[in-house]
């Protein structure tokens, strides 16, 4: 789908205050890894994660969502009172109900005209609200909105160390919890808005979406267990990627070549070198979040794109291409220009 009239006024993340090295995690799970004759430094070495953040005990996927809302509100100069649509779209929740959203909203002081609800597809949620939004946008339903987002790994890696020192634990089921350890916790939000009420903003100017559900059981997770097929996954997601880039070619005029910066859901190293890979990127145009940060899941594409916004090193009129790929397996292409 091609935008018309939306573009991206501001985006604003919160960094998690605690650091997790991947040391100390195989430090907790070194007993497992010697009976299973597992190499040391292997969480570090095959993701390419050095640590990732946690939040305080206690924080609220809803509290840090609001948070960093409020930034992005601020950082977009606009009065609150004009947004029409707000969604959230983290895997973690504060309960099955209400809606995450609901509580970020009350958070944020929104109006009673602003609808709100959860938006969930996995490490894709966020992507897909952008979507949805700029629809909303280009269709003259809302004039504003806003996308939140709050994940907090620490239950799941505080369970999966716990599961993975059981001493019954086989080299199977140590494999298929692994990735589970290269989660991190962070926030992020966006506004977006009309084009023409909002000249300085960066126009979104469309996505392509391609499915492969056919593969929807390679990884199953909740909040404090996760069971991945690490390698059918990544290829996988390898093959539905190439057709997804073949349509954002013909759709957006793609080549690897003439986009400046590409904003690229992180799993670990393995994954975003291969992703790179195979679609012909330059890596040098890949903000790289994973080393620091680890797997942040749907808040990991906008805390790129804002981290990235820091550095300084993005240029009036670049453009943009945000790749997006969440189990199931969904994949997104999306371009903005700055």
């Amino acid at each position: 789908m091609n935008f018309k009239n939306v573009s991206v006024l501001s985006v604003a993340h919160v960094d998690a205050p605690h650091r997790v090295t991947s040391e100390e995690i195989e430090q907790k799970l070194a007993p497992t890894m010697k009976r299973l004759g597992i190499r040391p430094d292997l969480l570090r070495d095959l993701s390419g994660i050095m640590e990732r953040r946690v939040w305080d005990e206690g924080t609220m996927p809803s509290e840090v969502a609001a948070e960093a809302g409020e930034k992005a509100i601020a950082a977009a100069g606009i009065d609150r009172s004009k947004i029409g649509i707000l969604i959230n779209t983290s895997v973690c929740r504060d309960y099955l109900e209400p809606s995450t959203a609901c509580i970020a909203h009350s958070m944020l002081g929104l109006p009673e005209t602003c609808m709100n609800f959860d938006l969930g597809n996995a490490c894709l949620g966020f992507v897909n609200g952008m979507d949805m939004v700029g629809n909303m946008i280009d269709r003259g339903e809302v004039d504003y909105g806003i996308l939140v987002n709050g994940e907090t790994s620490r239950q799941i890696t505080d369970s999966t160390v716990e599961l993975l020192l059981n001493p019954e634990i086989d080299e199977a089921t140590f494999r298929e919890n692994f990735a589970s350890l290269t989660l991190g916790s962070g926030a992020a939000a966006m506004v977006l808005g009309r084009s023409d009420l909002e000249p300085y903003g960066h126009p979104f100017k469309g996505s392509v979406n391609l499915a492969a559900t056919q593969h929807c059981r390679l990884c199953a997770g909740n909040i404090d267990h996760m069971v991945t097929k690490t390698k059918e996954l990544l290829l996988a997601g390898l093959e539905l990627a190439v057709r997804t880039w073949g349509r954002a070619t013909e759709v957006l005029g793609w080549t690897a070549d003439a986009i400046d910066h590409f904003v690229v859901h992180q799993v670990s190293k393995v994954h975003t070198e291969q992703f790179a890979g195979i679609l012909g990127i330059d890596m040098q145009k890949v903000f790289r979040l994973y080393p620091e940060f680890g797997n942040i899941g749907p808040a990991g594409v906008p805390i790129a794109l804002s981290k990235l916004a820091e550095t300084g090193r993005l240029v009036r009129g670049q453009r943009i291409a945000i790749l997006g790929i969440g189990s199931g397996i969904n994949c997104t292409m999306a371009e903005l220009i700055w």
